[in-house]
């Protein structure tokens, strides 16, 4: 008579099934580490009420932002021409600004002109302060770009920095509504 091993009547997990628990462990690990920085980065950012913040975009247009948080929520993105995460954040904030209230602040990215050809050029239509010297960028306490504050009513009610997906950023004004 043949014995019968313990393993016969089990089956061995297929590759695919061990490559998709693996695939989603490693989202699971990912969130956390990005969370866990997101946190970490925005401690000493603004929470409550914002700095008042009445400036020029770079085509002129008078800003004050507390007061255009109280129409509607504002999405107010830092970010830099030379910021590589930017590149790939940029076309969201591009895409959002169709339907939702965006103000931008470029960070050391040159003089009004090279800015807006540098938006002109990406075809981004979002409404850009210019923070030549980085002041706005420490009077938020930012310590990282892209760096994206929603604001309704004058206060903050999400920040988020470093790479955000569209879904993300669309949840998050969604909130704010």
């Amino acid at each position: 008579m043949a014995s019968h091993s313990s393993t016969e009547g089990k089956t061995k997990p297929s590759k695919i099934a061990r490559f998709f628990k693996e695939a989603v462990l490693m989202l699971l690990v990912l969130i956390a580490v990005t969370t866990g920085l997101d946190i970490w980065r925005s401690q000493s950012m603004p929470q409550g009420t914002i700095p008042a913040l009445d400036a020029q975009s770079t085509k002129g247009e008078e800003i004050d932002l507390i007061t255009r948080s109280h129409d509607k929520p504002v999405m107010v993105y830092f970010w830099g021409t030379w910021c590589s995460v930017c590149r790939f954040v940029s076309p969201t904030i591009n895409w959002l600004d169709g339907d939702y209230n965006v103000v931008s602040i470029a960070v050391n990215s040159g003089d009004n002109r090279r800015i807006n050809g540098y938006l002109d050029h990406h075809d981004y239509g979002f409404t850009t302060i210019n923070d030549t010297h980085g002041s706005l960028m420490k009077e938020w306490g930012i310590s990282a770009v892209p760096s994206i504050f929603i604001i309704k009513d004058g206060q903050v009610s999400s920040v988020t920095t470093g790479f955000s997906t569209p879904p993300g950023l669309w949840l998050r004004m969604q909130m704010a509504l």
